[in-house]
Protein backbone atom coordinates (compact mmCIF):
# COMPACT_ATOMS: atom_id res chain seq x y z
CA UNK A 1 0.00 0.00 0.00
CA UNK A 2 0.77 3.66 -0.56
CA UNK A 3 -0.49 6.52 1.58
CA UNK A 4 0.83 9.17 -0.78
CA UNK A 5 -1.53 11.94 -0.44
CA UNK A 6 -3.25 12.61 -3.58
CA UNK A 7 -6.31 14.57 -5.04
CA UNK A 8 -8.24 14.42 -8.60
CA UNK A 9 -9.58 17.56 -10.14
CA UNK A 10 -12.30 16.57 -11.69
CA UNK A 11 -15.27 18.14 -14.01
CA UNK A 12 -18.54 18.44 -14.48
CA UNK A 13 -17.58 18.87 -18.08
CA UNK A 14 -14.90 19.49 -20.48
CA UNK A 15 -13.64 22.64 -20.53
CA UNK A 16 -14.89 24.05 -16.77
CA UNK A 17 -11.57 24.73 -16.02
CA UNK A 18 -9.88 21.53 -14.77
CA UNK A 19 -6.92 22.49 -16.12
CA UNK A 20 -6.19 26.09 -14.87
CA UNK A 21 -7.69 24.91 -11.01
CA UNK A 22 -4.83 22.03 -11.28
CA UNK A 23 -1.85 24.09 -12.79
CA UNK A 24 -2.07 26.59 -10.32
CA UNK A 25 -2.99 24.42 -7.60
CA UNK A 26 0.63 22.27 -8.16
CA UNK A 27 2.16 25.43 -8.66
CA UNK A 28 1.08 27.10 -5.36
CA UNK A 29 2.18 23.62 -3.71
CA UNK A 30 5.22 23.17 -5.23
CA UNK A 31 6.24 26.92 -3.89
CA UNK A 32 5.54 25.45 -0.53
CA UNK A 33 8.36 23.41 -0.91
CA UNK A 34 6.36 20.01 -1.57
CA UNK A 35 7.71 17.46 -4.06
CA UNK A 36 3.99 17.26 -6.66
CA UNK A 37 3.51 14.52 -9.24
CA UNK A 38 1.62 15.49 -11.57
CA UNK A 39 -1.20 12.97 -13.85
CA UNK A 40 -3.51 13.61 -16.28
CA UNK A 41 -6.38 11.21 -16.64
CA UNK A 42 -7.07 10.01 -19.98
CA UNK A 43 -4.59 9.88 -23.69
CA UNK A 44 -3.51 13.29 -23.76
CA UNK A 45 -0.14 14.56 -24.59
CA UNK A 46 -0.94 18.85 -24.39
CA UNK A 47 -2.25 19.61 -20.85
CA UNK A 48 1.12 17.23 -19.68
CA UNK A 49 3.06 19.95 -21.24
CA UNK A 50 1.54 22.39 -18.94
CA UNK A 51 1.73 20.08 -15.85
CA UNK A 52 5.59 19.15 -16.18
CA UNK A 53 6.75 23.10 -16.17
CA UNK A 54 4.22 23.82 -13.28
CA UNK A 55 5.41 21.16 -11.44
CA UNK A 56 8.95 20.74 -12.57
CA UNK A 57 9.37 16.85 -13.48
CA UNK A 58 7.23 14.76 -16.14
CA UNK A 59 3.75 14.57 -15.60
CA UNK A 60 2.19 10.90 -16.41
CA UNK A 61 -1.25 10.04 -17.97
CA UNK A 62 -3.24 7.30 -15.63
CA UNK A 63 -5.47 5.26 -18.31
CA UNK A 64 -7.82 2.63 -17.58
CA UNK A 65 -8.88 1.48 -21.03
CA UNK A 66 -5.90 1.56 -22.56
CA UNK A 67 -3.94 0.04 -19.38
CA UNK A 68 -5.09 -2.18 -17.51
CA UNK A 69 -6.00 -1.28 -13.82
CA UNK A 70 -3.27 -3.54 -12.38
CA UNK A 71 -0.90 -1.77 -14.97
CA UNK A 72 -2.12 1.67 -13.71
CA UNK A 73 -1.92 0.97 -10.08
CA UNK A 74 1.62 -0.09 -10.73
CA UNK A 75 2.65 2.89 -12.80
CA UNK A 76 1.15 5.21 -10.07
CA UNK A 77 2.95 3.48 -7.44
CA UNK A 78 6.15 3.91 -9.28
CA UNK A 79 5.79 7.62 -10.22
CA UNK A 80 4.76 8.61 -6.46
CA UNK A 81 7.49 6.59 -4.81
CA UNK A 82 9.51 9.91 -4.24
CA UNK A 83 7.15 12.70 -4.31
CA UNK A 84 5.20 14.26 -1.34
CA UNK A 85 1.73 14.52 -3.28
CA UNK A 86 0.10 13.60 -6.53
CA UNK A 87 -2.28 16.13 -8.15
CA UNK A 88 -4.23 14.27 -11.01
CA UNK A 89 -6.08 15.92 -13.54
CA UNK A 90 -9.41 14.29 -14.63
CA UNK A 91 -10.99 13.92 -18.37
CA UNK A 92 -13.91 15.38 -19.80
CA UNK A 93 -16.80 15.36 -17.19
CA UNK A 94 -16.17 13.02 -14.46
CA UNK A 95 -18.28 10.01 -15.41
CA UNK A 96 -17.43 9.96 -18.87
CA UNK A 97 -15.09 7.34 -20.26
CA UNK A 98 -15.12 4.77 -23.25
CA UNK A 99 -18.94 5.22 -23.25
CA UNK A 100 -22.23 3.95 -22.53
CA UNK A 101 -24.03 2.76 -18.67
CA UNK A 102 -19.75 1.98 -17.36
CA UNK A 103 -17.55 3.94 -15.72
CA UNK A 104 -14.73 2.21 -18.49
CA UNK A 105 -12.01 4.59 -18.93
CA UNK A 106 -13.15 7.64 -16.81
CA UNK A 107 -12.07 9.78 -13.84
CA UNK A 108 -14.42 8.41 -11.60
CA UNK A 109 -13.40 4.97 -12.29
CA UNK A 110 -9.71 6.19 -12.21
CA UNK A 111 -9.99 8.21 -8.58
CA UNK A 112 -12.26 4.63 -7.07
CA UNK A 113 -8.67 2.41 -8.01
CA UNK A 114 -6.43 5.07 -6.22
CA UNK A 115 -9.47 5.69 -3.52
CA UNK A 116 -8.33 9.01 -4.06
CA UNK A 117 -10.92 11.91 -2.94
CA UNK A 118 -12.78 14.49 -5.57
CA UNK A 119 -13.02 17.93 -6.49
CA UNK A 120 -15.38 18.57 -8.84
CA UNK A 121 -15.15 21.87 -10.70
CA UNK A 122 -18.39 23.75 -11.37
CA UNK A 123 -18.72 26.35 -14.49
CA UNK A 124 -21.40 28.73 -12.85
CA UNK A 125 -21.31 31.19 -14.82
CA UNK A 126 -24.18 31.05 -15.96
CA UNK A 127 -26.43 29.76 -12.68
CA UNK A 128 -26.00 30.74 -9.36
CA UNK A 129 -28.32 28.78 -6.69
CA UNK A 130 -28.56 25.62 -9.25
CA UNK A 131 -24.47 25.13 -8.54
CA UNK A 132 -25.95 22.87 -5.38
CA UNK A 133 -27.95 20.84 -7.97
CA UNK A 134 -24.76 20.35 -9.84
CA UNK A 135 -23.15 19.15 -6.47
CA UNK A 136 -25.83 16.92 -5.29
CA UNK A 137 -26.07 14.96 -8.51
CA UNK A 138 -22.62 14.40 -9.41
CA UNK A 139 -22.18 13.64 -5.70
CA UNK A 140 -24.59 10.88 -5.15
CA UNK A 141 -24.30 9.87 -9.08
CA UNK A 142 -21.95 7.17 -7.85
CA UNK A 143 -21.55 6.37 -4.20
CA UNK A 144 -18.13 4.55 -4.63
CA UNK A 145 -16.49 7.93 -5.43
CA UNK A 146 -15.67 9.87 -3.07
CA UNK A 147 -16.79 13.70 -3.80
CA UNK A 148 -14.96 15.73 -1.45
CA UNK A 149 -15.46 19.54 -2.29
CA UNK A 150 -16.42 21.52 -4.83
CA UNK A 151 -14.25 24.41 -6.98
CA UNK A 152 -16.54 27.03 -8.56
CA UNK A 153 -15.07 29.23 -12.16
CA UNK A 154 -16.55 31.76 -13.90
CA UNK A 155 -17.85 33.63 -10.68
CA UNK A 156 -18.88 36.73 -11.74
CA UNK A 157 -19.35 39.07 -8.55
CA UNK A 158 -19.03 38.30 -4.36
CA UNK A 159 -22.92 38.20 -4.53
CA UNK A 160 -22.65 35.45 -7.23
CA UNK A 161 -20.59 33.50 -5.29
CA UNK A 162 -22.42 33.70 -1.98
CA UNK A 163 -25.59 32.51 -3.73
CA UNK A 164 -23.70 29.28 -5.75
CA UNK A 165 -21.84 28.66 -2.34
CA UNK A 166 -25.06 29.12 -0.64
CA UNK A 167 -26.59 26.54 -3.36
CA UNK A 168 -24.06 23.95 -2.48
CA UNK A 169 -24.84 24.02 1.09
CA UNK A 170 -28.38 23.57 0.80
CA UNK A 171 -28.43 20.20 0.22
CA UNK A 172 -24.88 19.01 0.16
CA UNK A 173 -22.42 18.65 3.34
CA UNK A 174 -19.21 19.31 0.49
CA UNK A 175 -17.58 22.33 1.23
CA UNK A 176 -16.80 25.33 -1.66
CA UNK A 177 -12.74 25.38 -1.34
CA UNK A 178 -12.43 27.94 -3.91
CA UNK A 179 -13.10 29.74 -6.97
CA UNK A 180 -12.11 31.41 -10.40
CA UNK A 181 -13.09 34.84 -11.19
CA UNK A 182 -14.77 35.75 -14.85
CA UNK A 183 -11.77 37.89 -15.32
CA UNK A 184 -9.00 35.21 -14.14
CA UNK A 185 -5.71 36.42 -15.01
CA UNK A 186 -4.72 34.11 -18.22
CA UNK A 187 -6.61 32.00 -21.14
CA UNK A 188 -4.38 29.12 -21.91
CA UNK A 189 -4.07 29.14 -26.19
CA UNK A 190 -5.38 26.66 -27.91
CA UNK A 191 -5.25 25.65 -32.05
CA UNK A 192 -7.14 22.35 -33.63
CA UNK A 193 -5.68 19.56 -31.34
CA UNK A 194 -6.34 21.45 -28.05
CA UNK A 195 -4.34 23.44 -25.78
CA UNK A 196 -0.98 24.76 -27.26
CA UNK A 197 2.23 22.82 -26.15
CA UNK A 198 3.91 24.83 -22.93
CA UNK A 199 6.99 24.79 -24.65
CA UNK A 200 5.35 26.70 -27.40
CA UNK A 201 3.53 29.37 -25.38
CA UNK A 202 5.55 32.69 -25.10
CA UNK A 203 6.14 33.87 -21.64
CA UNK A 204 4.51 30.77 -19.76
CA UNK A 205 6.20 30.96 -17.05
CA UNK A 206 5.37 34.38 -15.97
CA UNK A 207 1.37 33.07 -17.42
CA UNK A 208 2.06 30.30 -14.60
CA UNK A 209 2.70 32.47 -11.90
CA UNK A 210 0.04 34.71 -12.67
CA UNK A 211 -2.64 31.28 -12.20
CA UNK A 212 -0.51 30.30 -8.89
CA UNK A 213 -0.98 34.20 -7.46
CA UNK A 214 -5.24 33.71 -8.74
CA UNK A 215 -5.29 30.50 -6.96
CA UNK A 216 -3.36 31.79 -4.04
CA UNK A 217 -6.05 34.13 -3.70
CA UNK A 218 -9.11 32.44 -4.05
CA UNK A 219 -8.70 28.98 -3.49
CA UNK A 220 -8.26 26.88 -0.30
CA UNK A 221 -4.75 25.41 -0.47
CA UNK A 222 -4.33 24.30 2.60
CA UNK A 223 -7.91 23.03 3.03
CA UNK A 224 -7.10 21.06 -0.52
CA UNK A 225 -4.00 19.83 0.84
CA UNK A 226 -5.53 18.38 4.02
CA UNK A 227 -8.23 16.31 1.71
CA UNK A 228 -5.34 14.92 -0.30
CA UNK A 229 -3.60 14.21 3.60
CA UNK A 230 -6.48 12.16 4.12
CA UNK A 231 -7.36 9.96 1.22
CA UNK A 232 -5.39 7.02 3.17
CA UNK A 233 -3.37 4.08 1.80
CA UNK A 234 -3.57 3.27 -2.17
CA UNK A 235 -3.78 -0.02 -3.17
CA UNK A 236 -0.79 -1.75 -5.43
CA UNK A 237 -0.65 -4.04 -7.92
CA UNK A 238 1.60 -6.48 -7.91
CA UNK A 239 5.02 -5.39 -10.55
CA UNK A 240 4.77 -6.95 -14.39
CA UNK A 241 5.44 -4.19 -16.28
CA UNK A 242 9.16 -3.41 -15.65
CA UNK A 243 12.06 -5.87 -15.59
CA UNK A 244 13.08 -7.73 -11.88
CA UNK A 245 16.44 -6.64 -11.87
CA UNK A 246 17.91 -3.10 -13.64
CA UNK A 247 19.41 -3.50 -16.70
CA UNK A 248 22.40 -2.27 -18.58
CA UNK A 249 22.06 -0.12 -21.31
CA UNK A 250 22.88 -1.94 -24.54
CA UNK A 251 20.91 -0.38 -27.02
CA UNK A 252 20.42 3.09 -28.09
CA UNK A 253 17.03 4.44 -28.93
CA UNK A 254 16.54 7.59 -31.38
CA UNK A 255 13.63 9.68 -30.07
CA UNK A 256 12.25 12.63 -32.10
CA UNK A 257 12.24 15.32 -30.30
CA UNK A 258 11.15 19.26 -31.50
CA UNK A 259 8.67 21.40 -32.22
CA UNK A 260 7.30 18.83 -35.16
CA UNK A 261 7.47 16.20 -32.34
CA UNK A 262 6.63 15.37 -28.89
CA UNK A 263 4.10 13.52 -28.33
CA UNK A 264 5.28 10.89 -25.92
CA UNK A 265 3.22 9.07 -22.69
CA UNK A 266 6.55 9.38 -20.47
CA UNK A 267 5.79 5.83 -19.07
CA UNK A 268 6.73 4.88 -22.65
CA UNK A 269 10.17 6.36 -22.34
CA UNK A 270 10.69 5.02 -18.71
CA UNK A 271 10.02 1.23 -20.24
CA UNK A 272 12.37 1.87 -23.04
CA UNK A 273 14.69 2.64 -20.62
CA UNK A 274 13.95 -0.07 -18.06
CA UNK A 275 14.36 -2.58 -20.75
CA UNK A 276 18.18 -1.71 -21.40
CA UNK A 277 17.64 1.58 -24.04
CA UNK A 278 19.59 4.91 -23.72
CA UNK A 279 17.55 7.49 -25.53
CA UNK A 280 19.04 10.00 -27.63
CA UNK A 281 17.01 12.52 -29.09
CA UNK A 282 17.24 14.05 -32.37
CA UNK A 283 15.28 16.65 -34.45
CA UNK A 284 13.90 15.73 -37.88
CA UNK A 285 13.56 19.80 -37.83
CA UNK A 286 17.44 20.86 -37.28
CA UNK A 287 19.80 17.84 -37.24
CA UNK A 288 21.65 17.44 -40.37
CA UNK A 289 21.23 13.34 -40.49
CA UNK A 290 20.34 10.37 -37.52
CA UNK A 291 23.32 9.64 -35.87
CA UNK A 292 24.74 6.29 -37.16
CA UNK A 293 25.21 4.66 -33.73
CA UNK A 294 21.06 4.08 -33.28
CA UNK A 295 19.41 0.71 -33.00
CA UNK A 296 16.28 1.92 -33.17
CA UNK A 297 14.32 5.11 -33.75
CA UNK A 298 10.67 6.11 -32.35
CA UNK A 299 9.15 9.06 -33.98
CA UNK A 300 5.86 10.09 -32.10
CA UNK A 301 3.19 12.25 -32.68
CA UNK A 302 3.06 16.14 -32.54
CA UNK A 303 2.45 19.06 -35.66
CA UNK A 304 4.43 18.03 -38.68
CA UNK A 305 1.45 19.75 -40.50
CA UNK A 306 2.97 23.27 -39.02
CA UNK A 307 6.16 22.72 -40.06
CA UNK A 308 6.03 20.98 -43.32
CA UNK A 309 8.32 23.61 -45.09
CA UNK A 310 11.04 23.13 -42.98
CA UNK A 311 10.72 19.38 -42.27
CA UNK A 312 10.66 18.90 -46.08
CA UNK A 313 14.04 21.47 -46.76
CA UNK A 314 15.88 19.25 -44.27
CA UNK A 315 16.58 16.50 -46.71
CA UNK A 316 19.84 14.91 -45.35
CA UNK A 317 17.35 14.00 -42.49
CA UNK A 318 14.60 12.89 -44.23
CA UNK A 319 17.70 10.51 -46.86
CA UNK A 320 19.04 9.36 -43.31
CA UNK A 321 15.95 7.79 -42.15
CA UNK A 322 14.93 6.30 -45.25
CA UNK A 323 18.42 4.59 -45.56
CA UNK A 324 17.97 3.50 -41.91
CA UNK A 325 14.86 1.91 -42.50
CA UNK A 326 15.79 0.46 -46.06
CA UNK A 327 19.09 -1.50 -43.96
CA UNK A 328 16.53 -2.51 -41.26
CA UNK A 329 16.69 -0.01 -38.43
CA UNK A 330 13.95 -1.13 -36.36
CA UNK A 331 11.16 2.00 -36.66
CA UNK A 332 8.14 2.48 -34.57
CA UNK A 333 6.10 5.68 -35.45
CA UNK A 334 2.82 7.01 -34.29
CA UNK A 335 0.59 9.59 -35.89
CA UNK A 336 2.39 12.44 -36.66
CA UNK A 337 5.53 9.94 -37.34
CA UNK A 338 3.47 8.51 -39.93
CA UNK A 339 3.00 11.19 -41.53
CA UNK A 340 6.57 11.96 -41.39
CA UNK A 341 7.29 8.52 -42.91
CA UNK A 342 4.65 8.89 -45.68
CA UNK A 343 5.37 10.31 -49.56
CA UNK A 344 3.88 13.41 -49.09
CA UNK A 345 2.01 16.03 -46.61
CA UNK A 346 -0.19 18.30 -47.78
CA UNK A 347 -0.72 20.89 -45.38
CA UNK A 348 -3.68 23.44 -44.47
CA UNK A 349 -3.07 25.71 -47.35
CA UNK A 350 -2.73 22.97 -49.86
CA UNK A 351 1.05 23.35 -49.55
CA UNK A 352 2.26 19.71 -50.85
CA UNK A 353 5.46 18.65 -48.81
CA UNK A 354 7.82 16.02 -49.38
CA UNK A 355 8.53 13.47 -46.44
CA UNK A 356 10.75 10.57 -45.79
CA UNK A 357 8.80 8.37 -48.43
CA UNK A 358 9.06 4.77 -46.64
CA UNK A 359 5.47 4.37 -45.96
CA UNK A 360 3.47 4.54 -49.26
CA UNK A 361 1.12 7.67 -49.79
CA UNK A 362 0.27 11.25 -48.86
CA UNK A 363 -1.05 12.57 -45.59
CA UNK A 364 -3.79 15.41 -45.94
CA UNK A 365 -4.97 18.06 -43.68
CA UNK A 366 -8.46 18.34 -43.23
CA UNK A 367 -10.44 21.40 -42.14
CA UNK A 368 -11.91 19.50 -39.07
CA UNK A 369 -10.98 16.42 -36.91
CA UNK A 370 -10.79 12.82 -38.65
CA UNK A 371 -11.17 10.20 -35.61
CA UNK A 372 -10.99 10.91 -31.66
CA UNK A 373 -11.70 7.89 -29.51
CA UNK A 374 -9.92 4.80 -28.13
CA UNK A 375 -9.75 1.70 -30.66
CA UNK A 376 -8.96 -1.63 -30.50
CA UNK A 377 -6.72 -3.35 -33.02
CA UNK A 378 -5.26 -6.48 -34.40
CA UNK A 379 -2.21 -6.89 -35.55
CA UNK A 380 -2.12 -8.37 -38.99
CA UNK A 381 1.74 -8.94 -39.60
CA UNK A 382 4.78 -9.27 -37.50
CA UNK A 383 6.48 -5.53 -36.59
CA UNK A 384 9.41 -4.93 -34.04
CA UNK A 385 6.40 -3.82 -31.58
CA UNK A 386 3.93 -7.07 -31.32
CA UNK A 387 3.71 -9.98 -33.44
CA UNK A 388 0.74 -11.04 -35.85
CA UNK A 389 -2.32 -11.63 -33.98
CA UNK A 390 -1.97 -9.41 -30.99
CA UNK A 391 -4.52 -7.23 -29.52
CA UNK A 392 -3.58 -3.81 -29.01
CA UNK A 393 -5.55 -1.10 -27.40
CA UNK A 394 -4.82 2.50 -28.53
CA UNK A 395 -5.85 6.00 -29.22
CA UNK A 396 -6.80 8.06 -32.58
CA UNK A 397 -6.96 11.46 -32.52
CA UNK A 398 -5.75 13.58 -35.75
CA UNK A 399 -7.13 16.06 -38.58
CA UNK A 400 -5.16 14.71 -41.52
CA UNK A 401 -6.19 11.68 -43.60
CA UNK A 402 -4.35 9.26 -45.74
CA UNK A 403 -5.98 6.47 -48.00
CA UNK A 404 -6.79 2.72 -46.49
CA UNK A 405 -3.11 1.03 -46.78
CA UNK A 406 -3.39 -2.00 -49.66
CA UNK A 407 -4.12 -5.00 -47.52
CA UNK A 408 -1.03 -6.72 -48.42
CA UNK A 409 1.34 -4.47 -45.44
CA UNK A 410 -1.57 -3.05 -43.43
CA UNK A 411 -0.44 -3.28 -39.56
CA UNK A 412 -3.80 -3.45 -38.28
CA UNK A 413 -7.22 -4.44 -38.48
CA UNK A 414 -9.01 -1.76 -36.23
CA UNK A 415 -12.55 -2.19 -34.73
CA UNK A 416 -13.42 -5.23 -36.35
CA UNK A 417 -13.01 -4.08 -40.08
CA UNK A 418 -10.48 -1.25 -40.95
CA UNK A 419 -7.78 -1.12 -41.99
CA UNK A 420 -4.84 0.79 -40.26
CA UNK A 421 -0.93 2.01 -40.74
CA UNK A 422 1.77 -0.04 -42.47
CA UNK A 423 4.55 -2.39 -41.80
CA UNK A 424 7.14 -1.86 -43.92
CA UNK A 425 11.05 -2.52 -44.40
CA UNK A 426 13.10 -5.42 -45.94
CA UNK A 427 12.68 -7.40 -42.67
CA UNK A 428 9.19 -5.68 -41.78
CA UNK A 429 11.08 -3.51 -39.29
CA UNK A 430 9.12 -0.45 -39.45
CA UNK A 431 5.77 -0.11 -37.80
CA UNK A 432 4.03 3.13 -38.85
CA UNK A 433 0.18 4.17 -38.04
CA UNK A 434 -1.98 7.11 -36.57
CA UNK A 435 -2.63 4.70 -33.20
CA UNK A 436 -1.31 5.69 -29.99
CA UNK A 437 0.26 3.16 -27.74
CA UNK A 438 0.55 2.91 -23.98
CA UNK A 439 3.39 0.69 -23.45
CA UNK A 440 1.54 -0.03 -19.95
CA UNK A 441 -1.19 -1.84 -22.18
CA UNK A 442 0.84 -5.00 -22.79
CA UNK A 443 3.86 -5.84 -20.58
CA UNK A 444 5.81 -7.53 -24.06
CA UNK A 445 5.76 -4.29 -26.09
CA UNK A 446 8.88 -2.26 -24.70
CA UNK A 447 11.02 -5.52 -24.16
CA UNK A 448 9.79 -6.42 -28.24
CA UNK A 449 11.21 -3.41 -29.49
CA UNK A 450 14.26 -3.22 -27.18
CA UNK A 451 14.94 -6.75 -28.02
CA UNK A 452 14.42 -6.00 -32.46
CA UNK A 453 17.12 -2.77 -31.48
CA UNK A 454 19.26 -5.73 -29.82
CA UNK A 455 19.06 -7.49 -33.13
CA UNK A 456 20.03 -4.92 -35.25
CA UNK A 457 23.26 -3.96 -33.17
CA UNK A 458 24.18 -7.63 -32.82
CA UNK A 459 23.78 -7.58 -37.02
CA UNK A 460 26.02 -4.59 -37.40
CA UNK A 461 24.53 -3.23 -40.33
CA UNK A 462 26.34 0.00 -41.62
CA UNK A 463 24.40 3.01 -42.28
Amino acid sequence: MTGVPRIVIAGTASGVGKTTFSLGLIAALRARGFRVQPFKCGPDYLDPTHHTLAAGVPCRNLDTWMVPPTAMLELFARATANCDLAVIEGVMGLHDGRGGARDLGSTAEIAKRLEAPVLLVADVGKLSRSAGALALGYAAFDREVRVAGVLLNQVGTERHRLWATEGVAERTTLPVLGYLPKKAPVALPERHLGLVPATEVEGMARSLEAIREQIEATVDVEGILKVARAAGPAPVADGALFPGAPQTPDVRIGLARDAAFGFYYEDNLDLFRAWGADLVEVSPLADPALPSDLDGLYLGGGFPELHGEALAANGGFRRSVAEAARVGLPIYAECGGLMYLAEWLVDLEGARHAMAGIVPGTSVMQRGRVRMGYVEATALRESPLAPAGASIRGHEFHWSSMDPPDARWAAYRVDGDRLEGVVAGPTENVLASYLHVHFGSDPSLAPRFVAACRVQRAAGVPR
